[in-house]
């Protein structure tokens, strides 16, 4: 097990996602930045789908309780374990009562805010609709449905004999860049709702900057900047929705669906963020601007697969460092 000492808000537990539950009405949680959580469990030769903790807010402390391998992805956080600092993106070893801490992510080398700390076998929580995500609105999922508190104990695989040591891959954030005018910026598709918004609404939405408003969480990022307006007032049945369709209320303000959005919403819709993006958004930090760069279906496949060559070259990565003796 893993004791956590010392919990910011909504730290939960989270894997891949709930699929196949939209006609349900329960949405697909999961990892807000899905390649750290997958990177991470490939760095301990998990499951690429194993539980692990996403954390948004910092610092935070926990306490192995046992002997284990563990590695800290997403946001830089300075890890420290007990007081030597320890590399993020790195497979460590951890001795039973060593404690990991975890700092304010450091923007000296890419912005994230969100923190990943998987461990070798995963955590072990209850699976509900194929899933140990956990989902806030609905309280099911995770540890009680619910987000982490202090002295919450919390179930590990008990095994980790596949977990070796002493290697590291590269971030996303370094080996797939993408940026416009120093912001982070994500690929989006013009959605069904597009050709109904005015000419100088198209305009704002590729040309201006759009900051990420403290209204933001799981559910939703509601953006601040140009209205953006219809050619006509629309009045929409309620359809239904994924995670980066970006909606625009009778405001003109959007609204970007993210991991625990609802499937259903009647919003016009002005485009989808590419899911080969979605975890830039998910590790913009609240209160920072993002851009929207328009691209077509083609562009946003190889987008895609550039993630997933990037995932495969981990994984080949780890595995040549394991089979040639390479560690420890």
């Amino acid at each position: 097990m893993i004791e956590v000492l010392s919990a910011g808000a909504l730290a939960t537990v989270q894997d891949l996602g709930r699929t196949g539950a939209l006609n349900l009405g329960v949405g697909t949680s999961g990892a807000m930045d899905p390649l750290a959580l997958a990177a991470g469990n490939i760095l301990l030769r998990n499951e690429e789908n194993a539980a692990a903790l996403e954390i948004p807010l910092l610092p935070f402390r926990v306490r192995f309780t046992r002997p284990t391998v563990f590695a800290v992805t997403g946001a830089d956080c300075a890890p420290r374990l007990d007081e030597a600092p320890v590399l993020p993106w790195w497979a460590h070893r951890a001795d039973a009562g060593q404690v990991l801490s975890l700092a304010v992510p450091s923007a000296a080398t890419w912005r994230a805010c969100r923190a990943y700390l998987c461990i070798a076998g995963g955590i072990d929580v209850p699976s509900v609709l194929g899933s140990r995500s956990t989902q806030l609105r609905g309280a099911f999922g995770g540890l009680e449905g619910r987000p982490l508190r202090e002295g919450d104990l919390l179930p590990v695989t008990e095994t980790c004999g596949r977990a070796k040591t002493g290697f590291g891959i590269t971030p996303p954030g370094l080996a797939l860049p993408l940026q416009v005018d120093g912001l982070t910026a994500v690929r989006v598709l013009p959605a069904a709702e597009y050709d109904s918004f005015t000419p100088s609404s198209h305009e704002a939405l590729w040309s201006e900057p759009w900051k990420i408003t403290s209204q933001s969480d799981r559910y939703g990022y509601r953006l601040a900047g140009p209205e953006l307006r219809p050619q006509r007032p629309m009045e929409l049945r309620s359809h239904g929705i994924v995670p980066g369709v970006i909606q625009v209320p009778h405001g003109g303000q959007p609204i970007i669906q993210m991991r625990d959005a609802q499937p259903s919403g009647g919003y016009p819709k002005i485009g989808t963020v590419i899911e080969a993006d979605l975890w830039r958004l998910g590790q913009a930090p609240i209160g920072s601007r993002i851009r929207f760069v328009l691209c077509n279906w083609d562009e946003a496949l190889d987008a895609l697969a550039a993630t997933r060559r990037w995932l495969t070259n981990a994984r080949r990565l780890v595995e040549l460092y394991c089979n040639l003796g390479a560690v420890r």
